[in-house]
Formats: C-alpha cells, sequence, structure tokens
C-alpha cells in the first residue's frame, strides 16, 4: 500500500476510492473495501481509500476527545491488510466541512481524480449532512464519476459499526468486539510505577501507561490477555480497575505476565484481549483476594494453552 500523506492539489491519476475515516478498520469496512477492490480489478484502476490523519470533529470542536479503536499507526496497518493499492491522507479543515455533497463529490472527481467513488450503506457527507444517495448518483454523474453503494452487511447481534463494537468493549465483551473487528483488540503502551500491591500478593503486576490518550478502554474487570513484550509473547491476566479491596480511587490497568520474572520498567508493552474474566469487587482479607488471582491464573493459564 502506498501512502499519499498530503492528497491537496490535483492527481493526474484515476482511482476507484471511497473516503472515510475507517476507525477499527471492522468487518463492515472490509466488506465495503473488498467491493472497492473488486470495481477497481474489474476497470483496471488502482483502489485508494481516502481517509482524515486526524477525526473531523476534532477539527471543528477544539475540546472534543475521540474515543478511538485505533490510533493512526494502527488504522493505517489494518488499511494495509486489506490489500488496496493506496491510501490518501485528506487535510480535513473547516472549509472542507462547509463543501456541500455536490461540492465535495466534484472535488473528488475534478481535483482527485476518483472515476468511481464506493460509499457505505448508510454513509452520509457533505455540509449537515442533508442528502443521500440518490444525490450523490446525480452529482457524480454531472462530473463523470461513477457513484455506488455497498450493501449492508448484517452479522450476528446487528450491523457491524466502529459505535458498536466501543459499546462491546465498554460492556467487557471482548470476543464479540474481536469478531467485529475480525481482530483481538489491543492496547499499547509503556511500563510506569506502581503501588506494588501485586508484589506484595505474590502477583507482581505492570502498571501500563497506554500510548494513544484517545483509544478505548475496555470496560473495568480482569481479562485473560496476550502480552507482548520484546518481542515475545507472554500470557497474562490484566485488571482495569481502581483496586477497590484497597480504596483505590484513580482507574488503573495492571498486568500480570505469567510464568515470567523480571524487571520491565519503562519498557514498551502490547496487550491483547482474550476474554472476560470476571468483574472487579472488593475481597474481605487479603487471603481471599490471593485465593482469587491463583484461580484466575490457573484459568488463564489453560485458557490461552488451548
Amino acid at each position: 500500500m502506498v501512502i499519499i500523506h498530503e492528497a491537496k492539489e490535483r492527481d493526474d491519476r484515476a482511482w476507484v476510492a471511497t473516503v472515510g475515516f475507517f476507525d477499527g478498520v471492522h468487518r463492515g469496512h472490509r466488506f465495503l473495501i473488498e467491493k472497492l477492490r473488486q470495481a477497481a480489478a474489474d476497470r483496471g484502476l488502482p483502489a485508494a481509500v481516502f481517509t482524515f490523519p486526524v477525526h473531523p470533529r476534532v477539527v471543528l470542536q477544539a475540546n472534543y476527545q475521540p474515543d478511538l479503536l485505533n490510533s493512526f499507526d494502527e488504522r493505517l496497518a489494518h488499511l494495509s491488510a486489506t490489500g488496496i493499492d493506496y491510501c490518501a491522507m485528506l487535510d480535513f479543515t473547516p472549509a472542507m466541512a462547509r463543501l456541500s455533497a455536490r461540492e465535495f463529490i466534484t472535488e473528488l472527481a475534478r481535483r482527485w481524480g476518483v472515476r468511481t467513488l464506493w460509499v457505505g450503506y448508510d454513509h452520509r457527507f457533505g455540509y449537515h449532512r442533508t442528502e443521500g444517495f440518490e444525490e450523490y448518483v446525480a452529482y457524480g454523474a454531472a462530473c463523470g464519476m461513477e457513484v455506488l453503494r455497498a450493501p449492508l452487511l448484517e452479522a450476528e447481534g446487528g450491523a457491524v459499526s466502529s459505535s458498536h463494537i466501543r459499546r462491546l468493549l465498554a460492556e467487557g465483551r471482548v470476543e464479540e468486539a474481536a469478531r467485529g473487528l475480525t481482530y483481538a483488540y489491543r492496547l499499547k503502551g509503556r511500563v510506569v510505577s506502581g503501588h506494588r500491591i501485586g508484589r506484595r500478593l505474590g502477583f507482581p503486576t505492570a502498571n501500563m501507561a497506554v500510548d494513544e490518550r484517545f483509544k478505548v478502554w475496555p470496560g473495568m474487570g480482569v481479562y485473560a490477555v496476550r502480552v507482548y513484550l520484546e518481542g515475545n509473547c507472554y500470557k497474562g491476566m490484566l485488571s482495569i480497575g481502581n483496586r477497590p479491596t484497597f480504596d483505590g480511587k484513580d482507574v488503573a490497568l495492571e498486568v500480570h505476565l505469567l510464568h515470567f520474572s523480571g524487571c520491565i520498567y519503562q519498557q514498551s508493552i502490547e496487550v491483547e484481549f482474550i476474554r472476560y474474566l470476571r468483574p472487579n469487587r472488593k475481597f474481605d482479607s487479603l487471603d481471599a483476594l490471593q485465593t482469587q488471582l491463583a484461580e484466575d491464573c490457573r484459568i488463564t493459564d489453560e485458557l490461552l494453552s488451548a
């Protein structure tokens, strides 16, 4: 996949393209992109995704904090895996936001050479998003562009969307989220100093500071995870919570690596969510907490060995 970082000036190439933010690059996105690739092959043209480095609402609302499924680099990696030929970056500006659907389609055709434009089943664009697919087809025809719409992709639980996957993650339903994404959800960061409570209990944990500050965290609870550290993969048990047994206040992400010992402070770490194990709860004693942690480890070890 060739990345075009500044799709601003006129481009003499011709494309079969689609446009969107594509957060998550989930099953619905991949279904649309596969339609795009098939059409590009039929027409002998390259397949291109036009996207935005920054979420458009961040440009329009200074205080907006998006809930992201991917960092920018992750999004590019997932887009590359779809087999498209080009990924072109559009500089979303207030001026672009004011373009009508007709004006935007005309820009795609005349400035960026889009010959065929694929849109998602319910995707709308243009100022105030008041128009729909029939208007897009007419505007495209007026400037020599073919506009096509992907059919609705239905999956178990309904249509696949980024917002639906965010809800699944918030509820701890990481297995269902993985089916919608087509990959297990991940968080990447570095190991930072913590309260050292786990070490005193015999289950040392690495406190993780996530790199992408807008990236969604799964809901609070305990998870079985795979942990990637210095090129190696380890079994892990991860907690997202505020340490209720110790009356904690701040929500933290702590991971215990099974069958591992060593100092990993300040190292880069990545966790892949495999299964939700249980909710966080306050234990009556440290012995009860240790017993539960041992059981969590046993279940995690068996689960990730399967």
